[in-house]
């Protein structure tokens, strides 16, 4: 096992990289369509850190959430051809308000395969945006499975949520904005990590537009399938699956991990007591709307201040679709 991590990372390295000028196509692709998010500051949390803290609130972007970037630039990738029977994935949530979206704008049929469980704010927006569930019972076999039956029966074609490096090279643009708009070089960034497509494309961002900007992830405890695959040089699956981080579930692919791999310094698990203070900061000191997911990198930064006291960092807030008739406090 340990040689076929090796092998995929060497495979990166050689031929399967996306290039800084794929990074700049896509934001000029998905320009038009999106946010550019900005940044923010908090006195009182750069006191609480010892660090100067700016954050990039993608809770601000539209479907609320950083995953219209990607989603947008894979669906723009697709010739008309490839449109014509639509397109299809499987997601939780914001990849599934994403594609939803990115389809409507460019005229095509969406097919989502949701959970039965799905956070019903994200289950009303997917259908807000004319797509037509499928509900499925919570596992990535039966995920898979209806797709399938999906693409069998409509010919749509399939953009997974983050195995896909049109959808890695547009969640990178979200670090190459925050690049460009705080001027000044950080010393980090941090975003949160499930599949690791924003990671990537965030670890790419850096390499590209900062290189001396190092990079880290932060992952809750009750999906911690990622640090023990950054350790192991592996794929692995978390040894359980209980956190209120419902966008980070999913285990890393075999497209994010090796960039993960090369690019990323640490990935930092926080517990969900420390998502929800996290969270809770954010509504109360900077009064914005943060899921839980997109709180977990805030709190790696809280648990780890000693780590970044002193430093300039970059943080990304993944997305702000919370179900407010269940909050965490």
């Amino acid at each position: 096992m340990a040689a076929n991590g090796c092998i995929r990372i060497k495979l990166y390295m050689n031929h399967q990289v996306i290039s800084k000028e794929e990074i700049a196509l896509a934001h000029e692709r998905i320009r038009r369509f999106i946010h550019r998010t900005p940044v923010l500051r908090s006195s009182f949390l750069d006191n609480l850190t010892g660090a100067e803290l700016f954050f990039k609130p993608e809770n601000f972007q539209k479907i609320g959430a950083f995953k219209a970037r990607g989603g947008l630039n894979a669906l723009l990738s697709l010739s008309t051809e490839e449109l014509l029977h639509g397109v299809t994935t499987h997601s939780s949530g914001n990849h599934a308000q994403a594609i939803a979206f990115a389809a409507a704008m460019v005229g095509a049929k969406a097919y989502i395969v949701m959970p039965e469980n799905s956070p019903k704010v994200k289950i009303k927006a997917v259908e807000g945006y004319g797509a037509e569930i499928t509900f499925c019972i919570n596992s990535q076999e039966e995920r898979e499975r209806a797709v399938q039956e999906i693409i069998l029966r409509t010919g749509a074609a399939f953009v997974h949520p983050f195995n896909n490096y049109h959808v890695i090279a547009g969640q990178a643009t979200a670090s190459k904005e925050l690049f460009e708009d705080v001027g000044k070089s950080l010393d980090v960034v941090i975003a949160p990590v499930g599949g690791g497509g924003l990671l990537a494309g965030t670890a790419l961002g850096a390499h590209y537009f900062s290189p001396e900007t190092s990079v880290y992830a932060g992952e809750p405890e009750g999906a911690a399938d990622a640090i023990l695959s950054f350790k192991s040089g592996n794929i692995e699956k978390a040894p359980y699956v209980k956190t209120i981080a419902d966008g980070l579930l999913t285990t890393l692919g075999d497209k994010t991990f090796p960039v993960i791999r090369a690019h990323v310094t640490d990935i930092l698990a926080v517990s969900d007591e420390e998502i929800t203070q996290a969270m809770r900061y954010l509504w109360e000191r900077m009064k914005i709307v943060v899921e839980p997911s997109g709180a977990v990198s805030l709190a790696a930064v809280l648990k780890n201040s000693a780590l970044f006291s002193g430093k300039r960092v970059g943080i990304i807030l993944s997305g702000g679709n919370v179900d407010l008739g269940n909050l965490p406090f």
